[in-house]
């Protein structure tokens, strides 16, 4: 008898282990048992198929997307990762339609977009390096120009680039940068601070009739190094006239040819381009250059704006100097986050 209740008991309670199991299977076997028997789920949710297969088409071929009209090209590939959040948004329309078709199209988008971005979801910051830079647009409106650089020092670079510089600002930033850098140049909006010796420089002609671009010698112990500070133009979203972007581009590509005439095997190039790398209209600098951030960064790194960072516009750009790690710093007193890097210099470049 005791034996027999026993049994009873155990057979009737079961384990925590088999209940939740149990519990599993019972939750799985309603969610398949609406699917299971019904035609209609190949011919339902045809439209969000539809929308899916654009989505991935849109994504792959961004590229010939055309810039003839309000360069919906560049539009399209300055935020082209967070289409990705189209991607969650269609598999809940298919699994609530109950659409088979609709959840196949899906992995097309989805293998586009791991194809384009999934290398960023990844940390490939490394460690070494003896050289590190920094670029950070100050903002002209800054309302804290002596807390933004102490801000941006304290991230220990030993080449930092500020863009956006008032003039009325000049002077507070070379005070408050001057006990880190002793070697510094403004030329215009933008300025070079250095713990290495500074020379050549020399404003580069990005076709503003204004000086927003530079160029300098920096001499570092393991050799000379041609870095360049830039802010490109702006660009602005109008209704009427689309992403408006010309005079940016005429710029990028005025400083893609000053870079391409450098006659030092290193560059580095720091500053705000107002766009990012995906972004076709930037090729004329982009083609010469590698991103430490694409190459062994950690996410997307993005910059702008800062209360809600969308995109990379400020980037940091090198030649000749292997990337080892990548980074965003913490925020200002500007609408742009900081960004750094550090590199090996290569000193078999000559």
């Amino acid at each position: 008898m005791a034996q027999q209740a026993y049994m009873t008991e155990t057979d009737g309670g079961g384990s925590d282990p088999e209940r939740r199991e149990t519990r599993i299977r019972r939750l799985l076997g309603r969610a398949v048992g609406g699917w299971r028997g019904d035609r209609r789920i190949w011919r339902r949710g045809l439209v969000t198929a539809a929308v899916a297969l654009l989505l991935a088409a849109v994504m792959a071929a961004h590229s010939h997307i055309p810039n003839a009209i309000g360069n919906l090209g560049s539009l399209t590939e300055t935020f082209l990762p967070w289409f990705g959040l189209l991607i969650p948004v269609l598999l809940v329309i298919a699994l609530v339609r109950k659409s088979a078709t609709a959840l196949i199209a899906l992995i097309l988008p989805v293998s586009v977009w791991l194809n384009l971005f999934g290398g960023l979801l990844f940390d490939k910051t490394g460690s070494g390096g003896d050289l590190t830079v920094a670029t950070h647009n100050v903002n002209a409106d800054n309302a804290d120009p002596a807390g933004t650089a102490r801000a941006v020092a304290a991230a220990g670079a030993d080449v930092l680039a500020l863009e956006e510089l008032k003039a009325s600002a000049v002077p507070t930033y070379e005070k408050a940068l001057a006990a880190k850098y002793p070697h510094h140049a403004v030329v215009g909006t933008v300025g070079l601070w250095s713990k290495y010796p500074v020379s050549a420089v020399k404003p580069v002609d990005i076709e503003l009739g204004w000086k927003r671009a530079m160029r300098a010698t920096v001499t570092t112990p393991s050799g000379p190094i041609a870095v360049y500070v830039a802010h490109l133009p702006s660009v602005r979203v109008k209704l009427e006239a689309g992403f408006t972007a010309r005079q940016r581009d005429k710029s990028a590509d005025a400083l893609g040819e000053a870079i391409a005439d450098e006659k030092l095997p290193r560059k580095i190039l720091l500053g705000d381009l107002n766009g990012t790398m995906n972004d076709r209209s930037l090729t004329a600098i982009t083609s010469q250059l590698r991103s430490p951030q694409g190459a062994v960064g950690d996410g997307f790194g993005f910059s702008w704006p800062a209360s809600f960072p969308m995109a990379r516009i400020d980037q940091i750009l090198v030649t000749g100097v292997e990337p080892m790690t990548s980074w965003t710093l913490p925020a200002t007193g500007s609408d742009h986050l900081p960004i750094a890097a550090r590199v090996k210099v290569d000193t078999t470049a000559s």
